[in-house]
């Protein structure tokens, strides 16, 4: 698998609850107060501004010992109480009074993903949305990020529940495109980051689920799988991505905000799915005896995949070893069809079109809530 770890690596500016809205009582004043707590462990952490030993930290989370299960227990107690103030604000309408204290915890959140998230010497360019549902937004997209890069980091021990925190991606990332970004979206200004919108959750959940079905493909490998089938599961990943890709040019034309690596990331990924899918054909094919289909849709495929080579090192390595195995079948396939079968080598529209499995969906994402009465002074 291709790896590409830049959507979780959100930053964040200092955001201090109760020196923004004036609490109208001690509890509500405690509640603001843990708001602003629980969120500067966040901050603190994704802003890589907390030096504390490896002992503490586990300590601190419970006796966790991975960084990415440490980063998901923090936001999973920080995210009930900006839901309750997020709830309790809602409440309140379009009141000036909260909407001016809103704008002064100034919610400022950097991009991962925009076109000038990379290569700026000067660091990262903060976007500031007055606007408590972009808070909430953006500290889901970091859990859905985080999820993901906790689900890569297990593929090598338990590609099961690897799959499972995946499509627990998948779901955070398209709670997001359905129930939260769609009503901010009116108010967001023309400059933001591609994170609060609903087209790059959309295309985050369509990762995720590509994802989860890529690893497991690795166990359906491992048991054994045909061939054929193995041709169409990589066929529907490469398929989602498509859809990725789709989503991603229909909702900003060129794609000139966007990150060019994160869009040669899908392009790649999906390029490699569509070779180990036309190599599991081939390989079907050979098997019923149709070598010269299985040799042109080797050739077809190695001309295909050598036009669309990365640029990044680590995953030009990769598909240099899956080009090399595909060219060595191809090679296999044509001495054996010299000697033995001498048929005719298809090509164009002789060439079987090919066909997508998609076998893996979004695990829903449930909001949690702690119920606390908030009250201001308005």
């Amino acid at each position: 698998m291709l790896h590409f770890r830049e959507p979780a690596k959100l930053k964040t500016k200092r955001v201090i609850f109760e020196d923004a809205y004036a609490a109208r009582d001690s509890a509500t004043l405690e509640n603001l107060k843990e708001l602003s707590s629980k969120r500067k462990v966040i901050e603190d952490s994704i802003n890589q501004n907390c030096y504390i030993t490896e002992a503490i930290a586990r300590e601190m989370s419970g006796g966790l010992t991975c960084p990415f299960q440490q980063d998901l227990r923090k936001l999973e107690q920080y995210l009930p109480l900006l839901e309750n103030l997020v709830y309790h604000v809602d409440l309140l309408g379009s009141n000036h009074q909260i909407a001016w204290w809103t704008s002064e915890l100034k919610i400022r959140w950097s991009s991962a993903l925009g076109a000038s998230s990379f290569f700026n010497l000067m660091g990262p360019k903060f976007y500031q949305i007055d606007n408590l549902h972009f808070e909430l937004g953006m500290v889901l997209f970091l859990y859905g990020a985080i999820l993901r890069e906790r689900a890569l980091e297990i593929v090598p021990s338990d590609i099961v529940q690897s799959a499972t925190l995946f499509r627990e991606a998948a779901g955070v990332f398209l709670y997001l495109s359905q129930e939260v970004f769609p009503s901010l979206q009116p108010t967001l200004p023309a400059e933001r980051p591609p994170e609060a919108t609903s087209y790059m959750s959309t295309v985050m959940s369509l990762i995720c689920l590509a994802e989860a079905q890529a690893v497991s493909i690795k166990k359906a490998e491992e048991k054994g799988t045909t061939a054929g089938l193995l041709a169409k599961l990589h066929y529907g990943v490469a398929e989602m991505l498509g859809e990725a890709i789709d989503v991603l040019y229909s909702a900003n034309g060129q794609c000139k905000d966007i990150s060019s690596c994160f869009m040669e990331f899908i392009c790649s990924c999906k390029a490699l799915h569509e070779l180990s899918s036309q190599k599991y054909l081939a390989e079907s094919l050979k098997d019923a005896g149709q070598v010269g289909i299985a040799i042109g849709i080797l050739h077809d495929a190695l001309i295909n995949v050598k036009k669309k080579m990365p640029g990044e090192e680590s995953h030009k390595s990769i598909f240099r070893k899956e080009v090399d195995v595909a060219a060595d079948m191809l090679t296999k396939c044509e001495r054996e069809n010299e000697f033995v079968w001498q048929q005719k080598i298809a090509s164009g529209d002789e060439l079987p079109l090919p066909q997508g499995n998609k076998i893996v969906n979004a695990m829903p994402y449930r909001p949690k809530r702690w119920e606390r009465e908030l009250a201001f002074k308005i």
